[in-house]
């Protein structure tokens, strides 16, 4: 299976979104796995949910894919980016993050976040695996987005946005 960046490999502009939009992953993978350590019932699955519902906004920003930024492409880039979109399957990209889009994309992931509920009760060993888990989810659910992000723009041929700080 190909990584975001192996996807992007031989375009620097699109190597660097990857980049930046993997940082931002990787901060709040963090924040998230620290949440699965409080034995709190649903504090993580509450915490994951805020992080998605800003994480994915962030990511496509960093493509060009948010709904601001293509409603201000010419109308036959735009249809590009449905096509490419129709293409991906994505149902994350270019529209609002409403609370049904993420919990969509969070049940791609549902066994892994089940079982780090089961786990999390389990005294000090039971909590580091739920922290690994809710890592791990957060990981894998940001990177495939970051994937679809890579497709779409790569079909569409969008000229990316300069990076933001």
């Amino acid at each position: 299976m190909e990584t975001a960046l192996q996807l992007a490999e031989g375009n620097e502009v699109l190597l660097s979104a990857v980049r930046r939009s993997r940082k931002l992953l990787n901060r709040r993978a963090l924040v998230g796995a620290a949440a699965s350590v409080v034995p709190v019932p649903g504090l993580d699955w509450a915490v994951d949910a805020a992080l998605l519902s800003r994480l994915v906004p962030a990511i496509n920003a960093q493509f060009g894919l948010s709904p601001q930024q293509l409603d201000r492409l010419p109308a036959h880039k735009r249809e590009q980016v449905q096509k490419a979109l129709a293409m991906v399957g994505s149902v994350m990209i270019g529209k609002f993050v409403t609370r049904d889009l993420v919990i969509r994309m969070a049940s791609a992931a549902g066994k892994r976040l089940t079982v780090q509920q089961a786990v999390k009760y389990v005294p000090l060993a039971g909590q580091a695996v739920s922290a690994v888990m809710g890592y791990t989810a957060l990981r894998y659910l940001g990177e495939e987005h970051i994937k679809d992000c890579v497709r779409v723009a790569q079909a569409a041929q969008l000229a990316l946005p300069a990076p933001t700080r």
